[in-house]
């Protein structure tokens, strides 16, 4: 029989860059399941490291295998100082990896930080390439956070996470659905960037911004937005439609922030609209993007006033990404399904992942 009480790391490196999620997180099956963050912290990128991560895509092939297996040894290194500090014992360590090739359709997703190299830094069980197995099925191996949302957010209609890219997923016709619904903070923090911030605060840069109707239009015409089938983006999509887009607009950065503020809060609007099971739908918001309250009143004006903001803690905004891939590490080594194909297209569900150690 199964055990039914779990400890898991979990680690994500997000697109955007800024450091190494790690959380402490325990998971219990009773009717349904449970989830608590023990504890959970982001060790910043060293300068070279981050910069090596945020330019990977660009490497030679040498020099990105390189950075797979140094990448993997530092998060080890890391897990293995944390433990020990924590004196812990986690059942595995799941880890996401840092994206770098993100192409379906050429059936290919490559996230680095080698899972050898991990699993003998960290001294522990490592669980990576979550991506894969799903994309050889057919599918797009994204989003993978569906399924933590339908079993550890049951009540919640719909989770919306704004970190680098922003996806939502929710329960439609008795599926389970999701997709990324638009760029987020990577479009944002390059304008940010250009102001002398890593990052526009509270959206404060955005409202002092003008909406500008033209570039709202054009990013609203995009191809992507008209795909209803299982869709997600990749930095190649930002770099070769949405980036030339702001380029070409010789807008202020203010104002690139007001009107990409303005085109995530319809986008998102756009789509609970379209699949909201009651008057006023219960919307849980995680990522970097949760503090944006400028984005949050842009949405509620989009929405009409018509939801209710699901609270949540600074840990779960934070960390609910890493959340979820402990709990995928869970469900891989229960031999359990932690990947639908209702949300990434795929021929069937599946369980991706794989062990080390």
């Amino acid at each position: 029989m199964s055990p039914t009480n779990y400890t898991m790391i979990g680690l994500m490196s997000g697109t955007s860059g800024d450091g190494l999620d790690i959380a402490y997180c325990s998971y219990e099956l009773q009717d349904q399941w449970s989830y608590e963050i023990l504890d959970a912290i982001t060790i910043p990128f060293p300068i070279d490291l981050g910069s090596k991560l945020m330019n990977c895509h660009k490497l030679s092939a040498m020099d990105l295998a390189l950075l797979d297996v140094s990448f993997g040894k530092w998060m080890g290194e890391k897990v293995k100082e944390y433990c020990t500090e924590k004196q812990i014992k986690p059942l595995a360590i799941c880890s996401h990896g840092h994206t770098v090739f993100h192409q379906p359709a050429k059936g290919l997703s490559l996230q680095i930080g080698n899972g050898w190299a991990l699993h003998h830094a960290s001294g522990q069980r490592v669980i990576n390439d979550f991506r894969m197995k799903d994309i050889q099925l057919g599918g797009q191996g994204a989003p993978l956070v569906p399924i933590g949302d339908r079993l550890l957010f049951p009540n919640i209609d719909f989770c919306i996470n704004l970190g680098g890219i922003a996806n939502i997923s929710m329960e439609s016709a008795g599926k389970r659905i999701a997709f990324d619904t638009c760029p987020f903070n990577l479009l944002m923090n390059a304008q940010a960037n250009e102001l002398g911030a890593e990052y526009d605060k509270d959206g404060d840069w955005a409202k002092e911004g003008m909406l500008n109707e033209k570039l709202f239009n054009a990013l609203n015409a995009l191809t992507y937005y008209s795909r209803n089938n299982a869709k997600s983006l990749g930095r190649e999509d930002l770099e070769d439609d949405f980036i030339p887009l702001l380029s070409e607009s010789g807008l202020s950065e203010k104002d690139l922030l007001a009107t990409l503020v303005e085109h995530y809060a319809f986008q998102i609007a756009k789509v609970i609209k379209r699949h909201q099971p009651t008057a006023q739908p219960s919307v849980l918001i995680t990522g970097g993007g949760a503090y944006n309250s400028y984005f949050i009143e842009r949405l509620d004006s989009q929405l009409n006033n018509s939801w209710f903001h699901t609270e949540a803690t600074p840990e779960l905004i934070e960390f609910k990404e890493a959340l979820v891939f402990g709990f995928l590490g869970v469900l891989r080594l229960r031999k359990e399904n932690n990947c639908l194909a209702s949300v990434t297209g795929a021929d069937l569900d599946s369980s991706g992942g794989v062990i080390y150690g």
